[in-house]
């Protein structure tokens, strides 16, 4: 029984499709308080007072807390020498951001709970907005932190190469913006934390790491792990931004201990769009030297991060672009420097790539660049600098192994399938004859899969009597699709059918460990651990067998669910009721993995209006061995539609007083089906070496290569070097009037 590749339907979506899959906004827990925040309309603030008292009297009200009432527990320890500056639950003599929480309420209905949180009182003496990081950045500029640095970390990778450029044919230099977006996911952040007694509780939440969850609570609570239970129910969606514990998560929990009551924070889309982590956010300045014939000498990266208000997860996101800024190419000296600057926006998270986004834009949009400076066509120059296959495992200049890869064969069959060469003679004729612009934009990628070097996942088979097989696993779904795909690898690695194999995850009381799900991960490191698992399993059931009939344990054989030996043979449930439970647990830790692509797409400018219509995608990707092709195309879809949004149409852009322009989907763009273009999915297949699946991360990519591709197109359309995301009508209509290079 093999279903490895087999596009499998996925057996979850009949309860989200009919609404029987549960959120944590639909649960019902008697006795639940619903919390509500009252939130700075400042992004950077001194705070005179915070008065609750006319919110402590309003209907329905059980609590209103400001920092000055929170537990002597809730009280965040300042860090020691080189520490990151504390965020406290509650604003607490500064506010850093707009929307950062003045004060939490707790009432009976959620109407109750806004209502009061509308009647908290403040007193806040603005303070100077510093929503650039690179003016942030500077010696002089006011400090987010009395006696710290608003550069909150600094980093290099690999080593300076000024004597690279000093001595080069050619150097090109540009400078590139990646604004902050919004992780716009359908369901927002959502908690609910209920009191079990006797110090113990249990948490409903929508979010990426469970066991990371439960550990934060039991921490912020004073309490061993074990006496904190994390169930994440169905989950609306995450991209990273959910993986963290939000200071909102602990103040629900405080309160719920206080008040010996279930407390629940739903946050809404107008709070997200005003307080929620931001995405990207990056400065970047960069230089690429090479030769007359196009090859790479040497390449720099200069980037000012913008991390908002508390260094957050924020701190480590740019690291990754660092990590990752040598993308597909041979350059042998690279030198980038990573500062991540505090400034007065929301703090900013993992997104969609995470980094590696970032690192491509800069990389992608520079190769073009030099390719107008050579007059050498843009995929051509790609392929003369691409590593070739022969010399993997290959170490980058910036410390990075790539375990395997291909990049001119998925180029090329990229470039085949959109059609280049007869989008290159329609351009040539336009341009000669008239016509609307017509650009062609490539970008190659490489990113990093897995999360962090030797990060492990959690991987359990276990066989019942009744013939099935329940397979545990520490990753946390949040619409990948675990449950068809984690069920796909174990019935393939037992041999036996799939509807004998069941999934549990996301809950810490039925999963002892669990390491997270982003990184595209899942199926690379926790996949393999359920690999690992099953084939364990049989080596156990292998031994246990040979034991009850005295004989060695290579006679015994194994298949489809059953042990044989001569004569005898025996299924696996039978085994588990003569001998007892018969469980193997793993956990896996292989090295990151690089999946890599091409991504093409073509472009159409309408010259009086400066809109972009995207005529067509190509997307090139490989993923190593793929378990589910449909559940892998299904991601490459969306990650397309939010790369798209990046491009043409996203921005949380503040106002002249540092406060969010967005407060609602009628000011926050994003792209819907109306917007999608043809799109057409391929692969590649160079396996991981590393793991026993041969899988790569999936899901990520077209975050990664499309918005650099159609940059890349909208500038070769109307003959320039550089256009700023996000690619609106007025800014392509002001590109074209400038005009030229």
């Amino acid at each position: 029984m093999r279903y490895i590749g087999e596009r499998i339907p996925r057996r979850e979506d009949r309860d989200l499709i009919t609404g029987r899959a549960r959120r944590v906004a639909d649960l019902d827990v008697p006795g639940t308080l619903e919390l509500a925040f009252t939130r700075s309309p400042l992004p950077h603030a001194r705070i005179r007072a915070v008065d609750t008292a006319e919110a402590r009297a309003m209907p329905g009200v059980a609590a209103v807390w400001a920092a000055a009432d929170l537990p002597a527990q809730a009280a965040r320890p300042a860090p020691g020498e080189g520490g990151p500056p504390p965020r406290p639950l509650l604003a607490t003599g500064k506010v850093r951001y707009p929307g950062e929480a003045l004060a939490a309420v707790a009432a009976d209905t959620r109407a109750h709970a806004e209502d009061a949180a509308e009647r908290v009182r403040f007193d806040l003496d603005p303070l100077p907005v510093l929503d650039d990081p690179v003016a942030a950045a500077a010696r002089d500029a006011p400090r987010l932190f009395d006696g710290r640095s608003n550069v909150a970390e600094e980093r290099t990778f690999g080593g300076p190469a000024d004597d690279v450029f000093a001595a080069a044919p050619v150097v090109v230099e540009a400078a590139y913006r990646e604004q902050l977006v919004l992780p716009m996911s359908l369901e927002a952040r959502a908690v609910l934390i209920r009191p079990d007694g006797a110090d113990r509780f249990t948490v409903w939440v929508s979010h990426q790491a469970q066991h990371r969850m439960r550990d934060g609570v039991a921490a912020a609570l004073g309490l061993a792990p074990e006496r904190v239970r994390v169930i994440v129910p169905a989950t609306g969606g995450a991209f990273g931004a959910k993986s963290q514990v939000f200071p909102e998560y602990l103040v629900a929990a405080h309160l719920a201990r206080h008040l010996r009551r279930p407390v629940r924070w739903s946050e809404d889309r107008a709070e997200a769009m005003l307080a929620a982590p931001r995405g990207r956010g990056q400065h970047q300045r960069v230089r690429l030297a090479a030769g007359t014939d196009g090859t790479f000498l040497g390449y720099e990266l200069l980037i000012d991060a913008d991390i908002g208000g508390y260094p957050h997860t924020g701190a480590f996101v740019p690291m990754m672009t660092g990590a990752m800024s040598t993308g597909a190419y041979r350059t042998r000296r690279v030198h980038t420097r990573v500062r991540c600057v505090l400034t007065t926006t929301a703090p900013t998270t993992s997104y969609r790539g995470a980094g590696r986004p970032e690192a491509a834009y800069a990389l992608e949009r520079t190769v073009d660049l030099l390719a107008r400076r050579l007059g050498m066509d843009p995929a051509e120059l790609r392929l003369r600098n691409f590593i070739r296959p022969e010399e993997y495992p290959y170490l980058t200049p910036t410390g990075r192994t790539y375990d395997s890869g291909d990049y001119a064969t998925a180029l090329r069959t990229a470039l085949d399938a959109a059609g280049y060469a007869r989008v290159r003679a329609e351009q040539v004729r336009r341009r000669r004859e008239g016509g609307r612009p017509l650009g062609v934009g490539i970008a190659t990628y490489v990113e990093r899969s897995g999360g962090p070097p030797d990060s492990d996942e959690f991987g359990s088979v276990e066989a019942c009597q009744d013939g099935t097989f329940l397979a545990r696993s520490g990753s946390t779904a949040t619409g990948q699709g675990h449950l068809t795909a984690f069920a796909q690898v174990v019935a393939s690695a037992l041999d036996v059918e799939l509807d004998r194999v069941r999934v549990v995850e996301g809950d810490t009381a039925e999963v002892p460990y669990g390491f997270a799900t982003f990184g595209s991960r899942s199926m690379q490191v926790g996949g393999a651990a359920l690999w690992r698992a099953a084939e364990a399993l049989v080596a156990e059931a292998r031994r246990r067998y040979a034991k009850e009939l005295g004989v060695d344990a290579a006679e015994v054989s194994y298949a489809a669910g059953r042990l044989v030996c001569g004569d005898d043979s025996a299924e696996l449930g039978d085994l588990v009721a003569g001998t007892g439970p018969l469980r193997a647990d793993e956990r896996f830790a292989p090295p990151q993995a690089f999946p890599f692509g091409a991504h093409v797409a073509v472009v159409e400018i309408d010259p009086d209006l400066g809109t972009v219509e995207v005529r067509r995608v190509v997307a090139v990707d490989d993923y190593g061995v793929v378990v589910n092709p449909m559940i892998v195309d299904g991601q490459g879809y969306g990650s397309i539609a939010q790369g798209l949004g990046q491009a043409l149409y996203e921005q949380a852009f503040a106002d002249p007083c540092g406060l969010p322009y967005a407060t609602t989907l009628l000011d926050y763009l994003v792209p819907t089906a109306a917007e999608m273009p043809p799109i057409t999915l391929l692969e590649t297949s160079t396996p991981n070496p590393n793991t026993p699946l041969g899988a790569k991360g999936a899901g990520e990519a077209g975050c990664i290569g499309i918005p650099p591709a159609v940059v890349n197109a909208v500038c070769d359309a109307l003959d320039v070097d550089h256009v700023d995301m996000p690619l609106t009508p007025e800014t392509v209509w002001r590109a074209m009037r400038r005009g030229g290079p």
